[in-house]
């Protein structure tokens, strides 16, 4: 079931802009604003986009999510000359233990992107808990698709769970060479840095996976960024033809040196 219409609606009322002020926006007729909010209709994918790109949202959580107010407070809708309101105060809730880390599932991702910062939204998360040394917020993330895998099964595989250290969000370092989990507000993205410019605001951001084109993101378009220190993976496969024929061939290594020892 989409959710666009309400949301629309919800846009359109916070930002106090009538039906038709909301169609002259996007190059619409009002009779099509109500159709939309009545759910009668949907608006094209182009008109989405619009939208979308507009209030710093992304399509994913205008047809899939019902925003509330208090979400939509972390988007561009609420910035008015350049400067956020700020955001009502979460709600404070007991947090998880040390050595617990939440784990974001790929389905979950559209409602992470929203609620990220809540820490009443965090203890809903489900949560791993694994053997680390690593020090501050740690959050782990499933894999969604095949962009950092790379030939004969190795990198990162649809379905594996990487575990991530927060990266400081008031001085953001990131380095070259390294895998990243960048939070933004139309995705989660799971990338390689291959650059920085810009003074390093901007990345080159590549997949391991050379079907995928780079990229490039700007710093501050990243609500969250997590480091990626390791992997947890179910893909078990068995060994390539050359791996067997190296393990059979140091298990005879191995029992010829028993034998010369016991003869000597």
């Amino acid at each position: 079931m989409s959710h666009v219409g309400k949301n629309i609606r919800k846009l359109r009322t916070v930002k106090k802009l009538s039906q038709a002020a909301f169609a002259e926006l996007f190059g619409l007729a009002r009779p099509s604003v109500g159709a939309y909010e009545e759910g009668r209709s949907e608006p094209k994918m182009e008109t989405l986009i619009q939208i979308a790109q507009h209030f710093g949202l992304s399509v994913d959580l205008l047809l899939t999510k019902e925003l509330t107010v208090n979400e939509l407070y972390h988007f561009d809708i609420f910035k008015e000359n350049g400067a956020p309101i700020a955001a009502p105060s979460p709600v404070a809730v007991a947090s998880l233990p040390a050595d617990v880390t939440p784990l974001v599932l790929g389905s979950r991702a559209p409602e992470y992107i929203v609620r990220h910062h809540d820490p009443a939204y965090l203890t809903t998360l489900p949560w791993l808990k694994l053997p680390h040394q690593l020090s501050g917020p740690t959050r782990a993330f499933e894999i969604r698709g095949a962009e950092m895998q790379l030939p004969k099964r190795q990198g990162l595989r649809h379905k594996d769970t990487v575990l991530c250290s927060r990266v400081a969000p008031t001085q953001p370092s990131v380095q070259v060479g390294r895998i990243y989990v960048f939070v933004t507000p139309g995705k989660i993205l799971v990338r390689r840095v291959a650059g920085l410019l810009n003074d390093g605001q901007r990345l080159q951001l590549r997949a391991d996976n050379a079907d995928y084109s780079p990229q490039e993101l700007e710093l501050t378009q990243a609500l969250e960024i997590w480091e990626v220190q390791g992997v947890f993976t179910t893909h078990l496969h068995t060994p390539a033809l050359l791996d067997e024929r190296v393990a059979t061939l140091e298990q005879q290594v191995a029992e010829l040196l028993a034998r010369v020892a016991k003869q000597g």
